[in-house]
């Protein structure tokens, strides 16, 4: 085989390869190109409608295993950008079918943080993600990942399972314009983002109790280490009121 002829087959090869490693099949069979870096352009402010249109669009001509798919491809029709269209994609494929779509982004160092709307959820909506580390995303109300053994052996937090029963772990909400975590500094360069979570009396529904707090630690690389409890104080008694005594009555002039 002659040189010339040669060097085209490697740059040939040498390109499938390339073009292989930065595509990731999705959930219907075609290849999509999975974004090397997240960030805000992939963020999208889907219109009020968004959500009813999408549902008359899919409700009746998408069945159970491909309705997740047709909201997403509603997202370019309303507008989404093709990079918001990605993002969500990417989650679709890397958290078990969920539907996400990245509403704010925040550039901190290594690791960076999303706000996500989960529009097909009866219960919280909204999301927070630490994205751009190792893994690439991860969800940090994901209470599986939580060192809840530490926080279960915590005296205060005992004192509220002692009062409240049926206290539990719960997301807390995810909402509004500055849903994004506390950053601290770790030794050797690594970062703690901590993240805030409701105690709340059995149910999504029920009376809160309390808050624990949880770091989720990167080191310098942005490689995730664990999570670690926070201990946090629970919330003041609420005192009732002090009565005001009723004004004298005044001497009859009769």
């Amino acid at each position: 085989m002659k040189r010339s002829a040669l060097c085209w087959l490697t740059v040939c090869i040498s390109g499938l390869v390339l073009h292989a490693q930065d595509t990731t099949p999705s959930q219907n069979g075609s290849m999509a190109t999975a974004p090397a870096k997240i960030g805000v352009s992939m963020v999208w402010q889907a219109p009020t409608d968004f959500v009813t249109n999408a549902h008359a669009a899919c409700d009746k001509s998408a069945g159970a295993e491909s309705f997740p798919e047709c909201f997403i491809n509603q997202m370019p029709v309303a507008g989404a950008p093709s990079a918001a269209v990605a993002f969500t994609r990417l989650f679709y494929q890397q958290n078990d079918g969920q539907v996400a779509i990245m509403t704010a982004f925040k550039s901190f160092s290594t690791v960076d943080a999303a706000q996500v709307f989960y529009p097909l959820r009866a219960n919280d909506n909204y999301g927070l993600l630490l994205v751009n580390g190792t893994p690439k995303i991860i969800d940090v109300d994901d209470l599986k990942k939580l060192d809840q053994a530490a926080m279960q052996q915590n005296p205060m937090f005992q004192a509220v399972k002692q009062k409240y029963a049926k206290t539990d772990l719960f997301p807390n909400d995810h909402s509004g314009s500055n849903p994004w975590p506390r950053v601290e500094p770790l030794p050797a360069g690594g970062t703690q983002f901590v993240v805030t979570y409701q105690l709340l009396d059995g149910c999504h529904a029920c009376q809160r109790v309390g808050l624990a707090r949880f770091g989720w630690d990167f080191d310098a690389s942005g490689k995730f280490l664990r999570t670690t409890f926070i201990p946090t104080p629970p919330p003041p008694k609420i005192l009732p009121r002090p009565r005001t005594p009723a004004p004298p009555t005044p001497p009859s002039s009769e």
